[in-house]
């Protein structure tokens, strides 16, 4: 599914229309450059499934989760070297409960067989528009 955002608000749309699609087995592969809008989707979807805190990105925490509808877990592994590292912090246990995570710049090779995978492919095309490229399975 292709999707055009011509603004913030469109790209909220998209959010409550995936947010509206998820059952808590989810792993949502964003991947775009820097700007395209990861994390502005992010803290959409968040929102849309109920999270109240202010969602900013875990650049540096690698992970940060929030409790609402379902536990969700937002990745950003910009810094991460490799997939071994994240399995030396812990980071990726979490993949295996219930809930949601939203991964930014993934790392991971293997995910969960229970898990319904999304890639994301973002777009950025001008100021305020983007292009979201949705797919099941990971590219």
């Amino acid at each position: 599914m292709e999707y055009i955002s011509n603004s913030v608000d469109d790209t909220k749309k998209l959010a409550k229309q995936i947010a509206e699609s998820l059952q808590g087995k989810e792993i949502i592969l964003l991947n775009g450059d820097l700007g395209a809008g990861k994390t502005t989707f992010t803290k959409a979807l968040f929102a849309e499934l109920g999270v109240s805190d202010i969602v900013t990105s875990p650049t540096f925490a690698f992970m940060k989760e929030y409790n609402a509808k379902y536990k969700l877990s937002h990745y950003d592994m910009y810094r991460v070297e490799s997939e071994d590292e994240l399995w030396e912090l812990g980071i990726s246990d979490n993949l295996y409960e219930d809930g949601i995570a939203v991964i930014e710049w993934n790392k991971f090779t293997e995910f969960p067989d229970d898990k319904k995978i999304i890639t994301i492919n973002i777009e950025k095309l001008g100021d305020n528009l983007r292009k979201f490229v949705i797919e099941e399975g990971i590219k």
